[in-house]
Parts: structure tokens; sequence; C-alpha cells
């Protein structure tokens, strides 16, 4: 374990349970810290803006970070919540591996899923990241932002190639995600792992925001035009449901 890790999460927790500013020789005798060593530590959690140094230089007390992360792990249950009756009416439908994604710079968090029956299905965790320009759920919440070409390649970088499909060439991936606009969802063809292909479809908000997206992953061998035609129709409804969920005005 790192101890210079667990002591500066330890002082970060102690200073918020104590709703107040605390002086430096407060958190040294709580922690049985010599005054530099405590002083160093709260000194790299203000840099890092974890906690806040009164301007007297007298108290430290933690920054408001920790309530608006805490906040975004709360909206994302609430969300999983609300949205699950949808995924799993979409899991029944298509007998594929479901997945709710949420983009995240150039990757895409895995939010939920929904585990295929089948023998063969592709696999995922939840909690997982993949870059966003080699997977359906990714590709269709950049589609939604409608970024330009240079917003693009700011945000996601260099574009590597995972498989022989991956497309590296940002014309190229501009010009995806243009068709994916058109059509209303996305496809991946075995751009992120060989054997693996997926569709995937935005939600939106009450402000018309992308805020997840909605996957389909299956494998290769399954992945026919005709299959894609049928579960992307499905996907289409369970995004329209999901986003009508969430008070979207134009669901």
């Amino acid at each position: 374990m790192d101890s210079t890790l667990a002591k500066g999460l330890a002082v970060i927790e102690w200073l918020a349970r104590q709703q107040r500013s605390c002086r430096l020789v407060e958190v040294a005798q709580a922690f049985d810290l010599q005054r530099s060593n405590a002083h160093r530590t709260l000194q790299t959690l203000v840099a890092c803006g974890w906690a806040i140094q009164d301007p007297a230089g007298l108290g430290y007390r933690a920054s408001l970070r920790l309530f608006e992360l805490g906040s975004l792990v709360d909206a994302a249950t609430d969300l999983k919540s609300t949205l699950r009756p949808h995924l799993a009416v979409l899991a029944q439908e298509t007998g594929e591996t479901i997945h709710l994604a949420a983009l995240e710079g150039a990757e895409i968090i895995y939010l939920d899923k929904i585990d295929s029956p089948l023998p063969v299905a592709a696999y995922s965790r939840v909690g997982g990241r993949a870059p966003a320009y080699c997977v359906a759920s990714g590709k269709a919440l950049l589609a939604a932002l409608r970024l330009d070409a240079a917003a693009l390649a700011a945000r996601l970088g260099a574009l590597a190639a995972h498989t022989p499909h991956t497309l590296i060439d940002l014309p190229a991936l501009m010009a995806d995600l243009e068709q994916v606009r058109e059509r209303g969802y996305s496809e991946n063809r075995q751009e992120w792992r060989l054997g693996v292909c997926g569709l995937g479809a935005p939600v939106f908000n009450a402000r018309s925001e992308p805020v997840v997206a909605v996957g389909i992953s299956l494998p290769a061998i399954r992945y026919t035009r005709a299959h894609a035609r049928r579960i992307s129709a499905s996907l289409l409804d369970c995004a329209g449901r999901c986003s009508q969920a969430l008070g979207w005005p134009q669901a």
C-alpha cells in the first residue's frame, strides 16, 4: 500500500468530517505527525485542489471538490436505476450484451451492463474504459457533440490503431461520425477488439445534451447486415425511451 497516498486520503476525509477550518497543529495531533510532515501533506492537498487554506494561512478545510465528485457518483447511480428497465427490454429483444456508457475525455466508461444469455457473447465489465473513437457507444456520443475537426483532435489526441479496422485518419473518423448523425446510431466493426462488433445510440437529457449512450455488443460472427438492421431498430427505440425518461423535449 502507498502510505503517502493513504495518509493524504485520510487527512482529506478527516478535514471533510470536521466541517470547519482546522489548524496545522490539530492535523498533526490527529494523525500523530510531525508538524513539517503535516504541513507538506496539507500543502499538497491545497495544490491539488482537495483542500483550501484560509487567507490568513492559519487553517485548512476540505474544498468543494469532494462534493462535486460525490454529486457525480449520485447522478450516475440515479441514471442507472432510471434507465435500467429500458436496457432490460432491449436485452430481451436482441439477446445481445447491452451497455450504458458515459464519455469522459477521450474514453468511455461502462456504467451498467446486461450480459447476453447466448453461449458466445462480447466481454466487457462495468467500470471498464475504452477509447471513444473505437467503440460504438463512444462514437455515438462523439457524433452527438458535433465537434469540429480541431475540437475533436484536441479531445482525442493521437489516434492509435488497436486493430486493422480502427479509424486512425481524422477525416475518415469525421465522415464516420457524420454518418452516425444521419442514421441515429453508430457502428463498431471490430475497431477496438477483433471479433467484437457493436452498435450505439446517444441518450439526451432535458437540455438536449448527450449524457450517456446505449450500446449493443456482439461477436462478429453474428454481425450480419440483416441482424444489424433488426437490432438497430430496437436500439433506437430504447435510446428514445431513455431520453424521454430524462426529459428530452424531442422524445
